[in-house]
């Protein structure tokens, strides 16, 4: 098919845009990694059509090899649509142009977040990957990388055009399919934008949990098993637990005789389930002893202050565990820095000499994760990825001890630490807030305990 030239007086090195039949255009490997096409998307292409154009680059023999927008490209030959707009790059050199014009408005204004990150996402519409771009602007490799990934969504792109950071952009794109997960997170950079990375680690985890909960009980379900909520602990309740219940010739019952489970989630996240058994009266089981004998006090159910207490518990547990998450993440983007943190050496010889279990008792999967060193080799008792990250190397020394030491610290701070806090929690947690960390609700227990 004829090629439609909106700007037909264009010179030879100047991008035009051209209409052109999709089923002509040469498809070459596509770098994207979300390429598959799904029948939701060819609708709408069907329906609206190619809204923004492809990009690509006409060689010496005429063929027209798209660049960008293969996905596009690909669905509207599934559609059936006639024409799609391309913008045809007419020179290779087009695209070191470009990444110049980027890299001089960048060294020559203060462009807000929203502009880098348009700019970045001119460069990769025609090829640019990420890694160039980051070596010609100065920028690096994960900061280019993360305002591409931004750009390529709906809330990342609306994130961007209301002000909002790269960084918080890419979380908004990161929960745009979660209605709910979007509101907190959004009331949370307007109202608290400090606590974002604790509330979205916070969020990630909950979904984990859920996630894994949901598969647990589809599993129990496939197999025929009847799941109850988690009974109480009188004979009041027509649910008890296998373990305290006797058979009517007085015999303990088995996990035999028991006709539903519910779930319990132990310490470690883990999921179990416990055998009761609905109905035990009137099958005639009886209770193994007083503990669960309606005479005896204090074990009915738990009082509405009880009840909140425990959930209070859980909750703060839950944030604690995700705080762990991002201020482990947080200690490595800060070793990843050309210079070690102000006051490094007191911090170390301090913990040592304070708190020498730190020192003593460090895990060395996550010291090594923290000094950004290869985790390698079979996880034996004796596995130490730091040790050997050490041995093979003898720059920066200065990152692995304070890994070492910060991972000892960590390795003290359970997710109920909140509850009891020890001096050597308190000046793990004030040091990295010196350093810059904003530590999380759950953590300002731990560091407000001692005032």
């Amino acid at each position: 098919m004829t090629a439609i030239a909106e700007n037909p007086t264009a010179t030879a090195t100047a991008p035009a845009l051209e209409w052109l039949d999709p089923a002509t255009l040469t498809v070459d490997v596509n770098v994207r990694k979300d390429a598959a096409l799904t029948p939701s998307f060819i609708a709408s292409i069907a329906e609206h059509g190619v809204m923004e154009p492809v990009i690509a680059h006409r060689k010496d023999d005429g063929t027209v090899h798209v660049l960008m927008g293969q996905r596009r490209t690909r669905a509207a030959v599934e559609a059936e649509r006639d024409l799609i707009p391309v913008m045809v790059i007419e020179s290779p050199e087009e695209a070191e142009r470009i990444v110049t014009q980027v890299v001089e408005n960048i060294q020559r204004a203060a462009l807000t977040e929203a502009d880098e990150a348009d700019a970045y996402h001119q460069l990769s519409l025609i090829g640019v990957t990420a890694s160039q771009i980051a070596k010609k602007t100065g920028r690096t490799k994960t900061t280019v990388e993360g305002a591409l990934k931004a750009k390529s969504s709906e809330a990342g792109t609306a994130a961007l055009g209301k002000g909002w950071s790269i960084e918080e952009a890419l979380i908004m794109a990161e929960f745009e399919d979660d209605p709910e997960s979007t509101l907190e997170l959004e009331s949370v950079i307007m109202d608290e934008p400090d606590q974002l990375h604790h509330v979205a680690q916070q969020l990630r985890d909950a979904k984990e949990r859920a996630a894994a909960l949901a598969a647990f009980t589809a599993d129990l379900e496939k197999a025929g098993t009847t799941i109850v909520e988690a009974p109480g602990y009188n004979e009041e309740n027509e649910t008890l637990r296998v373990s305290s219940l006797n058979r009517a010739d007085g015999e303990p019952a088995t996990e035999e005789d028991g006709n539903a489970v519910y779930i319990n989630q132990n310490y470690q996240g883990e999921f179990a389930t416990i055998p009761v058994i609905v109905g035990w009266k009137e099958l005639g089981f009886t209770p193994r002893n007083a503990y669960y004998s309606s005479s005896s006090a204090n074990k009915g159910p738990m009082t509405d202050e009880q009840k909140a207490e425990r959930k209070t518990l859980i909750e703060r547990n839950k944030k604690m565990e995700s705080a762990s998450v991002v201020r482990r993440e947080w200690v490595a983007n800060l070793l990843a820095k050309k210079q070690a943190p102000k006051g490094w050496q007191h911090f170390t010889v301090h913990a040592i000499t304070h708190h020498s279990e730190v020192a003593s008792g460090y895990d060395g999967e996550v010291a090594a994760y923290m000094a950004g060193a290869k985790i390698e080799g079979e996880k034996t008792w004796a596995w130490n990825p730091l040790r050997d990250h050490v041995a093979k190397t003898t720059t920066r020394p200065e990152v692995s001890l304070i890994a070492l030491i910060c991972a000892g610290y960590e390795k003290t701070i359970a997710k109920d630490s909140w509850r009891s806090p020890h001096q050597s929690h308190r000046d793990y947690l004030n040091q990295l807030v010196t350093w810059g960390y904003t530590a999380s609700e759950t953590e300002k227990i731990i560091i407000d305990s001692g005032k």
